[in-house]
């Protein structure tokens, strides 16, 4: 269960600036992929060997001047609640506004540790300037440039002495975690009041659905699985359910500490970007998926061709990655609920998969030399010999090339599409690398 930093502050500060500087640790996350909305407002980082995840709060805010202190008194809300440390950015060169004191009057009340960061130090003179912000009352400020880099590191550092002990659940590796997550009512508590088999609620505290507590067990019907609780699909009473932001924060825990996750649509609405961002996190991790269309009672046209359109019009806004379970269930009504969970356990099992080296060779040497890699430069590329790489958490596979630096991707994706012909990888993502032999 990986820790939560969020940032928050007031527009223009440097939050995203930050943001970048502090993930671009790990140059992967900040791939500008297309299609994917908003994404650059979730990254991991990797610092002394603690992982963690950051949020940039501020990359949801809706910029009207109305609603805009309301916004920013939800994110902050939203950091508070979900979040282990809050990262609050001020800009050293304006000093203290009256948003700033609003932001600062939310973050006083809270016992969670918030580090004050005045942003925009970028020559020593400024550092004279971060004396105004002792005015907040939020402890000493930490001077950074998010632009140089200078006091990130120490920055780091503070945030990762602040975490919070975690008292590690003891789970069984081999049971399949599975996670169900979606947009606000597309019936996430329903499914899973469903897989229960009672109709008691979730939104009443079930003993054990603390915060600390994620994993449940369930054991029935042949299946074996934990349900990780999204931290209580509880109501929450501050904030109103409709938050776009809200319910991305609330999933990434999730999506984190699950294997599968289920991503629920309502099928009355169809697939709308708030799915989108959350595919992309999914994706992010890596992590086995099943789309499930909900509230399939209630759509009018139920033939063949309509869920063909259907299935259709979602590997659409997904792509490139295709090749996943899509069920047509019906919470309420139950329908396909079992398939739902089969369908869960068969991706799990498919990223566990394990293909064994004399097979991978014996099926995929010939198909290279029918269709090799294109020529580059006039240099021809080979590929001799492929094996899959132990203790991966998604099934990955190494291709030993002459000039592994010339294949590019349309011919991984190539590679892809034909393993996943010959062997079930279904709902799971799969790592293809080139290596020099």
């Amino acid at each position: 269960m990986g820790n939560l930093v969020a940032i928050v502050g007031r527009p223009n500060v440097g939050k995203s600036t930050l943001f970048n500087r502090l993930t671009q640790t790990r140059l992967a996350i900040v791939n500008e992929q297309e299609g994917t909305t908003r994404d650059r407002q979730y990254g991991k980082v990797d610092w002394c060997g603690k992982e963690f995840s950051i949020v940039d709060t501020g990359g949801w805010v809706v910029n009207s001047n109305d609603v805009f202190e309301e916004e920013i008194r939800k994110q902050v809300l939203i950091a508070v609640d979900e979040a282990d440390v809050i990262l609050f950015v001020v800009d050293i060169v304006n000093g203290v506004t009256d948003l700033d004191m609003e932001v600062a009057n939310i973050l006083r009340r809270t016992k969670k540790p918030v580090l004050l960061v005045s942003n925009k130090a970028d020559n020593n003179d400024l550092l004279y300037n971060a004396a105004e912000f002792y005015s907040l009352g939020l402890g000493d400020p930490i001077s950074v440039s998010a632009m140089s880099g200078s006091g990130t590191g120490e920055l780091l550092d503070m945030i990762i002495s602040r975490f919070p002990e975690k008292i590690e659940e003891i789970i069984e590796e081999d049971v399949p975690r599975f996670a169900v997550v979606g947009r606000p009512n597309a019936g996430k508590s329903s499914i899973i009041n469903s897989f229960i088999g009672e109709d008691r609620n979730i939104v009443t505290d079930i003993a054990g659905t603390t915060r600390d507590s994620i994993y449940t067990r369930y054991n029935k019907f042949g299946f074996d699985f934990y349900l990780v609780d999204t931290a209580g699909i509880r109501k929450r009473n501050k904030v109103s359910e409709d938050l776009e932001y809200y319910s991305i924060v609330r999933s990434i825990r999730s999506i984190e500490s699950s294997d599968v996750c289920i991503l629920m649509i309502d099928a009355t609405r169809g697939i709308e970007s708030q799915d989108l961002n959350i595919f992309s996190l999914i994706q992010k991790n890596n992590k086995g998926l099943v789309v499930v269309v909900n509230k399939w009672d209630l759509v009018e046209d139920k033939s063949q061709k309509a869920i063909d359109v259907f299935k259709e019009a979602i590997k659409a806004r997904l792509a490139p990655f295709t090749d996943f379970p899509i069920v047509f269930a019906s919470a309420l009504t139950k329908q396909r609920i079992f398939k739902v969970l089969e369908s869960a356990k068969e991706v799990y099992e498919n990223k566990m998969r394990r293909v064994s080296t004399s097979k991978l060779n014996e099926e995929m040497l010939p198909l290279i030399e029918a269709y090799p890699p294109p020529s580059n430069k006039g240099k021809y590329i080979k590929i001799k010999y492929v094996t899959q790489l132990p203790n991966t958490k998604i099934p990955s596979f190494v291709f030993f090339a002459n000039l592994p630096q010339y294949v590019k991707d349309p011919y991984k994706r190539f590679i892809e599409n034909k393993m996943r012909e010959k062997w079930n990888f279904c709902g799971t993502p799969i790592n293809i690398f080139f290596r020099q032999k």
